[in-house]
């Protein structure tokens, strides 16, 4: 039975507060020594070998000159397109409320993905503390505007990506990363000398830095970006002053498409390209009509998208009418009238 996102990040919590102590240095070697030997999991193929390129660019010298500029960005941070210009280098805060580490809320097999991501053993999901977007309604408040969770190393965090193959994941499902990027490429570093393969999952808002995109082509296989608000202004009313988040989520889907293409999906799994969700929310509030129109227009009606119904009201939503109250059947079926009208093929 698939379980929520909530639920996953809160039962993640429970479990990896008791089994921390276990997981340790001890378990890394075993898990380096497990995964160089083994040849059952994602080697490269006359299908695949596009979406393993991290591997080629960490034996180029490449990923770790990318991991340096990502520092660079970080102090003044201009990581997002917030450019608060915190020294998170030197540990200040940043608007997204994280300073120089970084901390993660749970990890493990999620299968509450869409199907083309958690195939039959489950995507494998680490989800990071705090965010850069911080929407009132956010449904992991405590995670992300609280920022619950455990401060983790570089190396803890590589032993969560190798343990996630070993598990049989499909991917390395990255959720919230884009204020924590730099940590992300330098852990991926460690994880690929101990052998991870998985495509690498960037999941995310869609309030990206085009900088900080142009330099994860390569490092990042499959894209799922959210485009939440069609207008600015009203993104500004619930994402905490975001009032350029239309526009950045704009260019930034189209950078990845341009990096990734269309989702590509073999035996049922994904392995590259790009999909993206959109939830309905209360009067149109998110611009569904022009969503659906601008996915054709931009990328082509084959774009795989997840039109979503499930808004909930959850943490600040009640001081913010309309979005003090579910959808109804009919707001999502007008959704899905303009999906179809504007000629979108790809639904999941």
């Amino acid at each position: 039975m698939a379980i929520s996102r909530r639920d996953f990040i809160i039962k993640g919590g429970l479990a990896a507060a008791g089994t921390a102590a276990t997981l340790g240095l001890g378990l890394s070697r075993d898990l380096f020594a497990q995964n160089s030997a083994r040849t059952d999991v994602a080697q490269p193929t006359a299908e695949n070998t596009q979406v393993l390129r991290y591997t080629d660019l960490e034996k180029s010298g490449e990923l770790e000159r990318r991991e340096q500029a990502l520092w660079e960005l970080y102090g003044p941070c201009h990581i997002c397109p917030r450019l608060c210009g915190s020294n998170r280098t030197a540990g200040d805060m940043g608007m997204c409320s994280a300073a120089g580490t970084f901390r993660v809320a749970s990890h493990g097999p999620h299968h509450g993905e869409e199907a083309p991501l958690r195939g039959r053993r489950g995507s494998g999901t680490i989800f990071f503390s705090n965010c850069n977007l911080l929407c009132v309604f956010c449904l992991n408040w405590q995670t992300a505007h609280r920022g619950d969770g455990r401060e983790t190393s570089h190396e803890r965090l590589a032993e969560m990506m190798l343990d996630l193959q070993n598990r049989g994941c499909h991917n390395i499902n990255l959720v919230t990363p884009s204020h924590v990027i730099p940590h992300i490429v330098k852990a991926l570093r460690i994880a690929v000398a101990g052998g991870l393969t998985l495509p690498l999952l960037y999941n995310s808002s869609g309030y990206e830095s085009m900088e900080v995109l142009k330099l994860l082509y390569g490092i990042v296989d499959i894209y799922l970006p959210d485009f939440k608000f069609q207008d600015s202004g009203i993104a500004a009313r619930y994402t905490n002053g975001a009032a350029n988040y239309a526009e950045h989520a704009s260019a930034a889907i189209k950078e990845m498409h341009r990096q990734v293409g269309t989702l590509k999906v073999i035996g049922g799994i994904a392995s590259r390209g790009l999909l993206i969700r959109h939830l309905v929310m209360p009067e149109n509030l998110a611009g569904t009509d022009k969503f659906v129109r601008w996915v054709v227009d931009e990328l082509g009606n084959d774009t795989h998208v997840n039109i979503m119904s499930q808004y909930t009201p959850m943490f600040r939503a009640n001081e913010f009418p309309p979005l003090d109250r579910r959808l109804t059947q009919q707001e999502f079926s007008q959704a899905m009238t303009w999906a179809h009208a504007a000629g979108l093929r790809n639904f999941h």
